[in-house]
């Protein structure tokens, strides 16, 4: 298994958490509350915690190619949802 996390700086951690979690409910499998939410993609998880310093992201995948993809579509999204504050800032840590 693939493996990155990452601690984006945001005030609102817990609110693009559940944000992100909302959007994917269509068509993925996915459980959050406030603090923790959990998306399962094909061939990959994503994990995320809304800390005091900001939203933590672990993506777990089964190659690198998706570990890549999952990456890019959680980065994309946040951005997305966070546009007051965007670009975020996103310093994935592999391994």
């Amino acid at each position: 298994m693939a493996r990155s996390t990452v601690l984006v700086p945001t005030e609102h951690a817990s609110k693009y958490l559940q944000q992100l979690c909302k959007h994917w409910t269509h068509r993925l499998d996915v459980t959050f509350d406030a603090q923790h939410g959990t998306v399962k993609f094909e061939g990959s998880v994503a994990t995320l915690d809304a800390r005091d310093s900001g939203l933590e992201v672990a993506v777990e995948a089964t190659d690198a190619a998706t570990l890549e993809r999952i990456k890019g579509a959680v980065s994309s999204h946040l951005d997305r949802f966070a546009f007051r504050e965007a670009p975020l800032k996103f310093d994935w840590v592999d391994g």
